[in-house]
């Protein structure tokens, strides 16, 4: 398929959305959350931070940058991008597919649980001040093999109809409605907290700082989810990046949306940490904050159905922005590796993504016991997409834009061929690229091997 052909983002609200949609994610109302809870508050969120500055946002611009340079898929990207005799560069398009579809496999189904309990919020199942009584409901639900998997391919069908419909009248429409529904949803659960008796102490765990907390483990949590948080090491910033319009400012682009995606978390931070004060909850609950504890805590409000309700509704937005950011990298993929149309490589990736999920979603039932080193197939799946996949993928990305890719075309990509006055900053990017951000991934990659 010809460059020509190829569909792209319309508008830069439309790119800007559209981005924000895939880097706001589950990440932000569940892992932030949980994160920042068992790792210190304030302290957790200072340190990810400065993470996100050194390592997230240099990986994302470059990402994009190498996308737009191409207009092209994943794997297509380094065939065209690389020098002659190096075709060994594709492999990262490879492992970003590869991660896609794994990601896909497992994340669909957390999508699903959050899908599920819109309707258990709205039917008053949830309705219990115990969160002994909302862990046996949400045990109930994973447990379950018909609703585990029913949820799950709802959530594939939603997705890929979006898919189907193209980048503009796709995921650019859908993004421009659903963006803006996310902040005003999140604003208004953040108004409602801060409404609480007690919610003090939540904005203090959150925003005010002990550096006594700040720990190895602490740096490297946030380091890790600096990375992962903004959809990058996956595919899909190179991706999209390929649907970006040529006179897209890229450094302000991603600037924005780390911004706005550090905004999303802390409005998140600010619904459910003075809430969860307020009802003498725990902060530090783990992963099953948003499942067990969340519920309990909004039934203690009044008119905390509504809320909650709001709350899942909000996570399903976040979480569909991020499946068709990933869902589109194999997708784009097989429309222009195997000329195939949109209709048919959105049918094969969810065909696929399902066979995957098939595992993923019934680990807490029927193949409970299927297990490699140890590990479930849901985190089996999250563990070699994670702490493989996606940190192998972001170091190759900065050897081959800071060592192969080099400073002159760095230089003529990122300032749009010289219009844009920003060459201080990329020499800035450029020394992150080749030193600081790939010793930073290499940590984590090597944390996630558990050897440090």
């Amino acid at each position: 398929m010809s460059n020509t052909s190829r569909d792209g983002f319309t508008s830069t609200f439309g790119v800007l959305v559209a981005t924000l949609g895939s880097a706001v994610g589950l990440g932000n109302i569940w892992k932030f959350p949980y994160l920042t809870g068992t790792n210190g508050g304030a302290s957790f969120l200072l340190v990810y931070i400065i993470a996100t500055l050194l390592v997230g946002l240099p990986v994302m611009v470059t990402e994009i940058m190498l996308g737009r340079a191409s207009r092209a898929n994943a794997i297509t990207t380094f065939e065209k991008l690389a020098p002659k005799g190096q075709g060994f560069w594709k492999l990262i398009g490879f492992m970003g597919i590869a991660a896609a579809v794994l990601i896909l496999a497992f994340y669909t189904e957390v999508a699903a649980w959050v899908f599920a309990y819109i309707f258990k919020a709205l039917s008053g199942q949830l309705s219990s001040i115990d969160p002994a009584h909302t862990k046996a409901v949400f045990g109930e639900l994973v447990a379950n093999p018909q609703s585990a998997l029913i949820w799950q391919w709802i959530v594939l069908g939603f997705t890929g109809a979006i898919i189907m419909c193209g980048v503009s009248k796709g995921i650019e429409a859908v993004s421009k409605k659903l963006m803006p529904v996310l902040f005003l949803l999140l604003i208004a659960l953040c108004i409602r907290s801060l409404t609480l008796p007690g919610a003090m102490r939540g904005l203090e765990f959150l925003f005010t700082p002990d550096f006594s907390k700040i720990n190895a483990s602490v740096i490297l949590t946030a380091v890790g989810l600096a990375f992962f948080k903004l959809s990058i090491g996956m595919g899909t910033m190179l991706t999209y990046g390929s649907y970006f319009r040529a006179e897209q400012n890229i450094p302000l682009t991603a600037t924005r949306v780390m911004f706005a995606d550090l905004t999303v978390s802390l409005l998140a931070g600010i619904a459910i940490f003075p809430a969860v004060f307020a009802f003498g909850f725990e902060p530090a609950a783990g992963p099953s904050l948003v499942f067990i504890t969340i519920p309990a805590v909004f039934h203690s409000m009044p008119g905390g159905s509504i809320f909650m309700a709001l709350f899942f509704i909000l996570t399903a937005i976040a979480a569909t922005g991020a499946i068709l950011s990933i869902m589109e990298v194999p997708v784009a993929m097989l429309i222009e590796r195997c000329n195939w149309s949109r209709k048919k490589a959105t049918v094969i990736s969810l065909l696929t993504i399902a066979l995957f999920g098939l595992p993923a979603a019934l680990s807490q039932s029927l193949t409970a016991n299927w297990k490699l080193f140890g590990l479930n197939t849901f985190d089996l799946f999250d563990y070699i997409s994670s702490n493989i996949l996606m940190p192998v993928g972001g170091i190759l990305i900065c050897i081959f834009a800071g060592w192969s890719y080099g400073l002159p075309k760095l230089k003529e990509a990122l300032s749009n061929g010289g219009t844009l006055n920003n060459q201080a900053l990329i020499k800035v990017l450029f020394i992150l690229l080749r030193y600081i951000a790939p010793l930073l991934i290499g940590i984590i990659l090597l944390n996630g091997f558990g050897l440090i």
